[in-house]
Protein backbone atom coordinates (compact mmCIF):
# COMPACT_ATOMS: atom_id res chain seq x y z
CA UNK A 1 0.00 0.00 0.00
CA UNK A 2 1.68 3.45 -1.07
CA UNK A 3 0.85 6.54 1.72
CA UNK A 4 0.12 10.14 1.39
CA UNK A 5 1.19 11.41 4.73
CA UNK A 6 -1.77 13.20 6.22
CA UNK A 7 0.12 15.42 9.26
CA UNK A 8 1.12 18.68 7.20
CA UNK A 9 -2.43 19.93 8.22
CA UNK A 10 -3.99 23.24 8.90
CA UNK A 11 -5.68 21.81 11.92
CA UNK A 12 -2.53 20.78 13.42
CA UNK A 13 -1.70 23.38 15.95
CA UNK A 14 1.61 23.67 15.47
CA UNK A 15 1.17 23.51 11.87
CA UNK A 16 -1.95 25.74 11.32
CA UNK A 17 0.22 28.73 13.57
CA UNK A 18 2.85 28.16 11.10
CA UNK A 19 0.50 28.54 8.17
CA UNK A 20 -0.81 31.76 9.21
CA UNK A 21 2.35 33.10 10.19
CA UNK A 22 4.11 31.56 7.35
CA UNK A 23 6.62 30.11 9.69
CA UNK A 24 9.22 28.28 7.03
CA UNK A 25 10.81 26.32 10.21
CA UNK A 26 7.72 23.60 11.17
CA UNK A 27 6.43 22.88 7.68
CA UNK A 28 10.34 22.55 6.66
CA UNK A 29 10.36 20.12 10.01
CA UNK A 30 6.99 18.18 9.43
CA UNK A 31 7.86 17.36 5.85
CA UNK A 32 11.46 15.79 6.54
CA UNK A 33 10.09 13.99 9.26
CA UNK A 34 7.23 12.75 7.10
CA UNK A 35 9.81 11.78 4.72
CA UNK A 36 12.20 9.86 7.05
CA UNK A 37 9.01 7.59 7.76
CA UNK A 38 8.97 6.87 4.09
CA UNK A 39 5.61 8.42 2.68
CA UNK A 40 5.58 8.42 -0.70
CA UNK A 41 3.23 11.52 -1.01
CA UNK A 42 3.23 14.72 1.55
CA UNK A 43 -0.32 16.13 1.43
CA UNK A 44 -0.04 19.64 2.30
CA UNK A 45 -4.06 20.95 3.35
CA UNK A 46 -5.02 24.09 3.93
CA UNK A 47 -8.36 23.81 4.09
CA UNK A 48 -10.47 26.44 2.63
CA UNK A 49 -7.74 28.80 2.96
CA UNK A 50 -10.29 31.84 1.78
CA UNK A 51 -7.85 34.72 2.42
CA UNK A 52 -4.39 34.92 0.56
CA UNK A 53 -4.68 31.25 -0.05
CA UNK A 54 -2.98 31.51 -3.24
CA UNK A 55 0.45 33.39 -2.01
CA UNK A 56 -0.32 30.36 1.57
CA UNK A 57 0.28 27.63 -0.88
CA UNK A 58 2.71 28.67 -2.76
CA UNK A 59 4.64 29.40 0.00
CA UNK A 60 4.24 25.79 1.41
CA UNK A 61 5.08 24.29 -1.47
CA UNK A 62 8.18 26.04 -2.11
CA UNK A 63 8.91 25.61 2.01
CA UNK A 64 8.69 21.95 1.80
CA UNK A 65 10.57 21.16 -1.57
CA UNK A 66 13.55 23.35 -0.28
CA UNK A 67 13.57 21.36 2.62
CA UNK A 68 13.72 18.06 1.26
CA UNK A 69 13.73 18.28 -2.59
CA UNK A 70 11.10 17.11 -5.14
CA UNK A 71 11.68 13.46 -5.69
CA UNK A 72 8.90 13.10 -3.27
CA UNK A 73 6.05 14.55 -4.52
CA UNK A 74 2.71 16.22 -2.77
CA UNK A 75 -0.62 16.21 -2.72
CA UNK A 76 -1.99 19.50 -3.03
CA UNK A 77 -5.22 19.88 -0.81
CA UNK A 78 -7.35 22.97 -0.77
CA UNK A 79 -10.90 23.76 -2.10
CA UNK A 80 -9.91 27.43 -3.13
CA UNK A 81 -9.13 26.70 -6.66
CA UNK A 82 -6.83 29.84 -6.87
CA UNK A 83 -4.96 28.55 -4.28
CA UNK A 84 -4.91 24.57 -6.33
CA UNK A 85 -3.30 26.45 -9.13
CA UNK A 86 -0.69 28.17 -7.43
CA UNK A 87 0.57 25.27 -5.37
CA UNK A 88 0.94 23.85 -8.87
CA UNK A 89 2.28 26.42 -10.86
CA UNK A 90 4.97 26.29 -8.00
CA UNK A 91 5.73 22.20 -7.56
CA UNK A 92 8.24 20.74 -9.01
CA UNK A 93 7.30 17.02 -10.78
CA UNK A 94 3.59 15.56 -10.90
CA UNK A 95 1.57 16.99 -8.01
CA UNK A 96 -1.36 15.38 -7.02
CA UNK A 97 -4.76 17.60 -6.88
CA UNK A 98 -6.47 16.80 -3.66
CA UNK A 99 -9.79 16.41 -4.67
CA UNK A 100 -11.84 17.14 -7.74
CA UNK A 101 -16.20 16.49 -6.28
CA UNK A 102 -18.56 15.07 -8.68
CA UNK A 103 -20.21 18.18 -9.36
CA UNK A 104 -19.69 19.79 -12.55
CA UNK A 105 -19.54 23.39 -10.86
CA UNK A 106 -16.44 21.88 -9.78
CA UNK A 107 -14.85 19.65 -12.22
CA UNK A 108 -15.21 21.98 -14.79
CA UNK A 109 -13.09 24.34 -13.23
CA UNK A 110 -10.77 21.67 -11.96
CA UNK A 111 -10.11 19.04 -14.51
CA UNK A 112 -8.73 21.70 -16.35
CA UNK A 113 -6.12 22.10 -13.60
CA UNK A 114 -4.58 18.91 -14.12
CA UNK A 115 -4.67 19.19 -17.87
CA UNK A 116 -2.63 22.32 -17.81
CA UNK A 117 -0.25 21.25 -15.10
CA UNK A 118 -0.11 17.28 -16.05
CA UNK A 119 -1.17 16.39 -12.83
CA UNK A 120 -2.57 13.57 -10.70
CA UNK A 121 -6.55 14.04 -9.38
CA UNK A 122 -8.09 12.91 -7.09
CA UNK A 123 -11.75 12.35 -8.00
CA UNK A 124 -14.09 12.05 -4.99
CA UNK A 125 -16.77 10.52 -4.86
CA UNK A 126 -18.82 12.98 -3.09
CA UNK A 127 -22.22 14.34 -5.41
CA UNK A 128 -25.01 16.87 -5.91
CA UNK A 129 -26.58 14.72 -3.09
CA UNK A 130 -23.73 14.15 -0.96
CA UNK A 131 -22.27 11.14 0.29
CA UNK A 132 -23.54 8.32 -2.00
CA UNK A 133 -25.86 5.42 -0.78
CA UNK A 134 -24.16 2.45 -1.33
CA UNK A 135 -21.25 1.36 -4.07
CA UNK A 136 -23.83 1.67 -7.39
CA UNK A 137 -24.22 5.56 -6.60
CA UNK A 138 -20.22 5.32 -6.06
CA UNK A 139 -19.71 3.39 -9.34
CA UNK A 140 -22.59 5.91 -11.28
CA UNK A 141 -20.23 9.18 -10.01
CA UNK A 142 -17.31 7.49 -10.82
CA UNK A 143 -18.18 7.16 -14.69
CA UNK A 144 -19.48 11.00 -15.00
CA UNK A 145 -16.18 12.37 -13.20
CA UNK A 146 -13.63 9.86 -14.92
CA UNK A 147 -15.27 10.37 -18.35
CA UNK A 148 -15.34 14.00 -17.58
CA UNK A 149 -11.60 13.61 -17.05
CA UNK A 150 -10.43 11.12 -19.98
CA UNK A 151 -12.57 14.34 -22.26
CA UNK A 152 -10.62 16.63 -20.90
CA UNK A 153 -7.05 14.83 -21.81
CA UNK A 154 -6.48 13.16 -18.32
CA UNK A 155 -5.74 9.21 -18.90
CA UNK A 156 -7.00 7.21 -16.28
CA UNK A 157 -3.18 6.36 -14.77
CA UNK A 158 -3.45 9.87 -13.74
CA UNK A 159 -6.95 9.47 -11.61
CA UNK A 160 -6.79 8.20 -8.10
CA UNK A 161 -10.20 7.18 -7.07
CA UNK A 162 -11.49 8.37 -3.99
CA UNK A 163 -14.87 6.27 -2.81
CA UNK A 164 -14.95 7.91 0.66
CA UNK A 165 -14.34 6.18 3.78
CA UNK A 166 -17.14 6.80 6.76
CA UNK A 167 -16.65 6.44 10.54
CA UNK A 168 -16.97 2.71 12.24
CA UNK A 169 -19.09 4.33 14.87
CA UNK A 170 -22.24 6.23 12.79
CA UNK A 171 -21.93 4.42 9.30
CA UNK A 172 -21.03 1.17 9.55
CA UNK A 173 -22.52 -0.76 6.67
CA UNK A 174 -20.67 2.60 4.14
CA UNK A 175 -17.49 0.85 4.96
CA UNK A 176 -19.07 -2.61 2.97
CA UNK A 177 -19.95 -0.40 0.34
CA UNK A 178 -16.40 1.07 -0.21
CA UNK A 179 -14.78 -2.30 -0.32
CA UNK A 180 -17.29 -3.90 -3.11
CA UNK A 181 -17.10 -0.69 -4.71
CA UNK A 182 -13.11 -0.82 -5.37
CA UNK A 183 -13.86 -4.25 -6.75
CA UNK A 184 -16.05 -3.08 -9.10
CA UNK A 185 -13.30 0.07 -10.15
CA UNK A 186 -10.67 -1.83 -12.23
CA UNK A 187 -13.78 -3.19 -14.92
CA UNK A 188 -15.04 -0.08 -14.97
CA UNK A 189 -12.12 2.54 -15.78
CA UNK A 190 -8.95 0.22 -15.88
CA UNK A 191 -5.75 1.59 -15.52
CA UNK A 192 -7.77 4.01 -12.48
CA UNK A 193 -5.72 4.51 -9.39
CA UNK A 194 -7.82 4.70 -5.76
CA UNK A 195 -6.71 6.22 -2.41
CA UNK A 196 -9.01 7.66 0.80
CA UNK A 197 -9.25 9.01 3.75
CA UNK A 198 -8.08 6.45 5.81
CA UNK A 199 -8.30 8.11 9.05
CA UNK A 200 -11.94 8.88 8.72
CA UNK A 201 -12.99 5.40 10.12
CA UNK A 202 -11.57 6.39 13.18
CA UNK A 203 -13.32 9.93 13.53
CA UNK A 204 -15.41 9.66 16.41
CA UNK A 205 -14.04 6.67 18.77
CA UNK A 206 -11.38 7.34 21.38
CA UNK A 207 -7.56 8.29 20.13
CA UNK A 208 -6.35 4.81 21.99
CA UNK A 209 -8.68 3.18 19.32
CA UNK A 210 -7.82 5.19 16.37
CA UNK A 211 -4.78 3.00 14.87
CA UNK A 212 -6.03 -0.55 14.95
CA UNK A 213 -9.79 0.85 12.75
CA UNK A 214 -6.85 1.94 10.61
CA UNK A 215 -4.69 0.00 10.70
CA UNK A 216 -7.34 -3.71 9.98
CA UNK A 217 -9.24 -1.41 7.65
CA UNK A 218 -6.28 -0.70 5.60
CA UNK A 219 -5.64 -4.39 5.44
CA UNK A 220 -9.12 -5.08 3.85
CA UNK A 221 -9.43 -2.40 1.40
CA UNK A 222 -5.32 -3.33 -0.13
CA UNK A 223 -6.84 -7.01 -0.48
CA UNK A 224 -9.72 -5.39 -2.52
CA UNK A 225 -8.10 -3.52 -4.46
CA UNK A 226 -7.25 0.11 -3.23
CA UNK A 227 -3.72 1.46 -4.23
CA UNK A 228 -2.88 4.28 -1.90
CA UNK A 229 -4.38 5.92 1.63
CA UNK A 230 -4.28 9.42 3.13
CA UNK A 231 -3.11 8.11 6.43
CA UNK A 232 -1.12 9.26 9.76
CA UNK A 233 2.80 9.19 8.97
CA UNK A 234 3.56 8.89 12.58
CA UNK A 235 1.80 5.28 13.25
CA UNK A 236 4.90 3.19 12.32
CA UNK A 237 3.02 -0.30 12.64
CA UNK A 238 0.29 0.77 9.78
CA UNK A 239 3.61 1.71 8.10
CA UNK A 240 5.08 -1.61 8.74
CA UNK A 241 1.59 -3.38 7.76
CA UNK A 242 1.62 -1.35 4.39
CA UNK A 243 5.50 -2.20 3.85
CA UNK A 244 4.50 -5.95 3.77
CA UNK A 245 6.66 -6.33 7.76
CA UNK A 246 3.77 -8.17 9.21
CA UNK A 247 2.05 -11.05 7.01
CA UNK A 248 0.85 -12.21 10.05
CA UNK A 249 -1.60 -9.25 10.98
CA UNK A 250 -2.62 -8.82 6.87
CA UNK A 251 -3.02 -13.35 6.84
CA UNK A 252 -5.50 -12.90 10.28
CA UNK A 253 -7.64 -9.90 9.21
CA UNK A 254 -8.10 -12.14 5.42
CA UNK A 255 -8.97 -15.44 7.22
CA UNK A 256 -11.66 -13.05 9.45
CA UNK A 257 -12.98 -11.36 5.87
CA UNK A 258 -13.01 -15.53 4.51
CA UNK A 259 -15.35 -16.26 7.53
CA UNK A 260 -12.96 -18.91 8.31
CA UNK A 261 -12.88 -20.39 12.03
CA UNK A 262 -10.90 -19.12 13.85
CA UNK A 263 -9.23 -20.94 17.50
CA UNK A 264 -8.99 -17.43 19.34
CA UNK A 265 -7.32 -18.81 22.34
CA UNK A 266 -4.04 -19.91 20.02
CA UNK A 267 -3.90 -16.30 19.01
CA UNK A 268 -1.85 -13.49 20.92
CA UNK A 269 -4.06 -10.38 22.29
CA UNK A 270 -2.07 -8.53 19.78
CA UNK A 271 -3.78 -11.41 16.61
CA UNK A 272 -7.10 -11.31 18.94
CA UNK A 273 -7.62 -7.63 18.36
CA UNK A 274 -7.10 -7.30 14.59
CA UNK A 275 -9.96 -10.32 14.71
CA UNK A 276 -12.19 -8.68 16.40
CA UNK A 277 -11.47 -5.16 14.79
CA UNK A 278 -11.89 -7.05 11.38
CA UNK A 279 -15.39 -8.34 13.02
CA UNK A 280 -16.61 -4.81 13.88
CA UNK A 281 -15.71 -3.68 10.23
CA UNK A 282 -17.78 -6.57 8.83
CA UNK A 283 -20.79 -5.86 10.55
CA UNK A 284 -20.93 -9.03 12.08
CA UNK A 285 -20.52 -7.26 15.83
CA UNK A 286 -22.07 -4.49 16.89
CA UNK A 287 -19.81 -0.67 17.36
CA UNK A 288 -18.82 0.04 21.41
CA UNK A 289 -16.13 1.64 22.13
CA UNK A 290 -15.30 -1.59 24.50
CA UNK A 291 -15.26 -3.91 21.62
CA UNK A 292 -11.76 -5.26 22.38
CA UNK A 293 -12.57 -5.73 25.99
CA UNK A 294 -15.52 -8.30 24.85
Amino acid sequence: MLLIGENLNVISTVIGKAFKEKDPGPIAEEAKQQEKKGVDWIDINLGPARKGGAELMEFVVKTVQEAIGDDLPLCLDTSNIEAMEAGLAAHKGKAIINSIMCRPERYEKMIPLAVKYKANMIALMWGPEGLPRDENERAALAVELIYAANEAGVPNEDIFVDGIVTPVNIQQPQLMSLMAFQEMLQDMAPGVKSTCGLSNISNGPPDHLRPILNQTYMVMLERKGMYSCIADAYDDDLIAIARGERPDIVEIIHKTMDDETIDMDSLSKELQDYVKTARIILGQSLYADSWLEL
